[in-house]
């Protein structure tokens, strides 16, 4: 995930992990769709607190996306990325955490940070060394503070912010039609798990990018 000047003539797939899946079948499913679709990062995104389990399924999913040298962040977990050979982190506390995860992690290390919809947090993450701030959800939903990012968010830090962005949470046709020409990556995951055919179904939004 690299640094650009504004947001490239096809944004980038991000993917996200369901929050619960079985690791006898979704290192399969996960693989299937690296195979069929080009992407760029999959962030580990599991609800659980259970260390074990956190550092079961990222030893199964290293294998699959290092093999196909595809990036794997986690969620959070900023002390376990290390010890697990996993590429960097996905703070979900906008800009809080930012520098010292930078100090603690090291350059190479890839720190995202979710900034929901203000765009003076992900000024700031962005500031503060994040390679790169995700906004969402686009969508609406029922769950969360009802806050969303808004189209004009994105037309404008594709403008103004070098900083690379994503758009993420209860995306659909129409939203990534209309917010492709602005955003770097689309933050992909229950969209496409939720579907009878996860490869076939993101194949489907990446032809929408274009």
């Amino acid at each position: 995930m690299t640094d650009q000047q504004d947001a490239p003539d096809q944004p980038q797939i991000y993917l996200i992990t369901p929050s619960e899946f079985e690791l006898s079948t979704f290192p399969d499913q996960l693989a299937a769709c690296l195979d069929a679709t080009e992407v760029a990062c999959v962030r580990l995104s599991l609800a659980t607190k259970d260390e074990d389990r956190i550092a079961r399924a990222a030893d199964a999913l290293r294998m699959v996306t290092h093999d196909r040298d595809v990036a794997l962040v986690m969620d959070t977990h900023m002390l376990m990325v290390d010890r697990l050979g996993l590429d960097g982190v996905h703070l979900t506390d906008a800009a809080r955490s930012v520098k010292k995860v930078r100090k603690d992690l090291g350059d190479d290390a890839i720190v995202g940070a979710f900034c929901h919809n203000s765009r003076h947090d992900g000024m700031t993450a962005g500031e503060l060394g994040a390679d790169y701030v995700s906004f969402g959800p686009v969508g609406q939903s029922p769950l969360g503070d009802g806050r969303q990012a808004e189209l004009e968010l994105f037309q404008w830090w594709s403008m103004m912010i070098e900083v690379p962005v994503v758009a993420e949470g209860v995306l659909d046709a129409e939203l990534i039609r209309t917010l492709a020409p602005h955003t770097d990556f689309f933050g992909l995951g229950d969209e496409i798990w939720s579907t009878d055919a996860p490869a076939d179904t993101l194949a489907g939004f990446e032809a929408l990018m274009r």
